[in-house]
């Protein structure tokens, strides 16, 4: 996988701008607010549909500008290939692969990339939803078919809460919900399934990138299930109809307290992943230091998963980590992105942070103005 060129027009602080790249370590240094974040959210928006900054593609669009563009050209599996964006003031933005007209669901899958943020480093001790995302994103593209079944279990989630308040004011009877809860066992069994086998695939990675990052640490990554009793996801045998019964069993029990809050009270969009290092809970008690490193071998995992699961290495986006990060695991990480050989953009403040030998292609970003170096 590799990313070959870079098109922007009109598009934040850049009114025209033309990158080409190879396969290494592509680094951008330069004061903050310079524009080296924008190079990094217009690589995520090519492959994901949407900025990892803002909800509104209007900020996209260059102050005084009525229209934005992104052009991006890559290999993958030596295949060439063209993604296309293009911004309006007023208007749907348009995507485009080839010329044709694609919606931002069918981008999961065709570009693999992970995003290194300073906000991933609360990845451990944020909230169980940080943790879930995770999980759906590397999940999603390393398969069609789970985002579809993601997407229709977020569909029928709503649409059981929306009938839920319905049933609260009297507008709708409770045997409206036996249909909706049958879609919802089914649909969240899989998801469950397919979580609780890539979060043992995970654990295997992160204990190995672990090892490098904190020597004679030890990582181990669960998934749990909300609510769920001791032995239901003990055996892969049967799984996934063990896991279908219970929920339905659940949604039954739990509909009078369901019908009093308008909100589903059991399912996968409350599950967590749980972190230990040598036994001890990360997030509960881990210090701010293993909560980082155990931040660090997740997303660094995640890019092996997906190098294993849909068969070459991802594009890595590490964006203003490197000031985030102690010496020891800085030095650990560049030293594992130089042996893997895997096309890396990093933004930082300072080349400092960088060894002294030259690692890549380095450009400087000042004022929407990028030179190479």
């Amino acid at each position: 996988m590799q990313i070959t060129s870079l098109v922007l027009r009109s598009y934040r602080n850049y009114e025209e701008l033309s990158l080409a790249f190879d396969a290494g370590v592509q680094i951008f240094l330069g004061a903050n607010a310079q524009g080296k974040t924008n190079i990094i959210e217009a690589l995520y928006y090519a492959a994901f549909g949407r900025s990892h900054r803002t909800s509104s593609d209007a900020e996209l669009i260059r102050m005084g500008d009525m229209g934005a563009h992104i052009g991006l050209n890559f290999l993958r599996h030596d295949v060439p290939g063209a993604l296309s964006f293009t911004f309006a003031r007023g208007a749907r933005r348009r995507i485009e692969r080839g010329g044709q007209h694609l919606r931002q669901r069918d981008l999961v899958g065709i570009l693999p990339m992970v995003l290194f943020s300073p906000e991933d480093l609360f990845l451990v001790k944020g909230a169980p939803a940080l943790r879930r995302r995770y999980l759906d994103a590397e999940l999603s593209q390393a398969s069609p078919a789970y985002y579809g079944e993601l997407l229709r279990y977020t569909h029928i989630l709503r649409q059981r809460n929306a009938l839920l308040k319905d049933i609260r004011e009297h507008l709708a009877p409770v045997d409206a919900l036996l249909p909706w809860d049958a879609q919802l066992a089914h649909s969240a069994a899989y998801l469950v399934t397919r979580r609780i086998a890539a979060t043992a695939q995970l654990g295997a990675l992160s204990a190995r990138v672990q090892a490098v990052l904190a020597a004679g640490e030890t990582l181990t990554i669960s998934y749990c299930v909300a609510h769920a009793p001791e032995g239901l996801t003990g055996s892969k045998d049967g799984m996934t109809e063990r896991l279908e019964l219970w929920y339905n069993e659940m949604f039954r029990e739990g509909r009078a307290r369901d019908i009093a809050r308008a909100a589903t009270g059991t399912g996968p969009h409350l599950d967590d992943l749980v972190l230990t290092v040598d036994g001890m809970d990360l997030r509960s008690y881990g210090s701010q230091g293993q909560q980082r490193t155990g931040a660090l071998a997740l997303k660094l995992a995640e890019l092996f998963y997906l190098r294993e699961n849909v068969g070459e290495a991802p594009i890595l986006l590490l964006d203003d980590v490197m000031s985030e990060l102690d010496a020891e695991r800085r030095s650990a990480l560049l030293s594992l992105i130089r042996s893997e050989e895997i096309q890396t953009f990093i933004t930082a403040t300072d080349a400092a942070y960088f060894p002294a030998e030259r690692m890549g292609t380095y450009r400087s970003v000042e004022t929407g103005k990028i030179r190479e170096m």
